[in-house]
């Protein structure tokens, strides 16, 4: 597999130069994440773009970081699991949400697990859900507006994902201790 630069302001083109101290301003470090995707400043601005706009969208915290979760564990990625396990408890999701998450387990809350259900329907059958899955969805009080809000952070998962894949981005000191291997995937309902 091709090695990937893990860029610095240094390092990296210059069209990435603001969007790289844009992370090193929001999150204190530049994201070995955000070092990988500054190879293509479109990528790294992308994907900026979509986390700002996912944090924005209809979804409460504990909703985003239910799908961020489901799809990070969906997509075996090494490096966005932990990441998002911090995330998740810095934004208040409970340890018991978070473990089944990360082990691919049914949650205990109702609606959160229909939630996660659905967003693991999306990712499995690429968006191809049934008007019979997307009824049920909608009547257990999700609307179509989140049901667009989840493809939105499944666009931006999606990018960070499977650059980690290529790249194997190694975790960063702040994640580790929520390190992370895939285990068995539990089936969708």
């Amino acid at each position: 597999m091709a090695q990937f630069t893990l860029h610095t302001v240094e390092t990296a083109p210059a069209e990435a130069l603001v969007l790289l101290q844009n992370s090193k301003r929001a999150y204190g470090m530049i994201p070995n994440l955000h070092a990988v995707m500054a190879e293509s400043p479109e990528h790294l601005e992308g994907y900026q773009v979509l986390h700002n706009l996912f944090q924005k969208s209809s979804l409460t915290p504990a909703e985003r970081n239910v799908v961020w979760l489901t799809i990070n564990v969906e997509h075996a990625c090494h490096y966005c699991v932990p990441a998002h396990t911090m995330i998740a408890k810095s934004q208040g999701l409970d340890a018991e949400t978070i473990e089944a998450l990360r082990n691919g387990q049914p949650l205990s809350d109702p609606h959160l697990e229909t939630l996660r259900q659905f967003t693991l329907k999306l990712v499995r059958q690429r968006g191809h859900v049934s008007q019979s899955e997307l009824d049920a969805f909608l009547a257990a009080g999700f609307t179509k507006r989140k049901v667009l809000d989840i493809v939105l952070g499944l666009a931006q998962k999606v990018m960070s994902n499977y650059v980690n894949h290529l790249a194997d981005t190694p975790v960063d000191g702040p994640f580790a201790a929520y390190s992370w291997q895939p285990g068995i995937k539990v089936a969708a309902e």
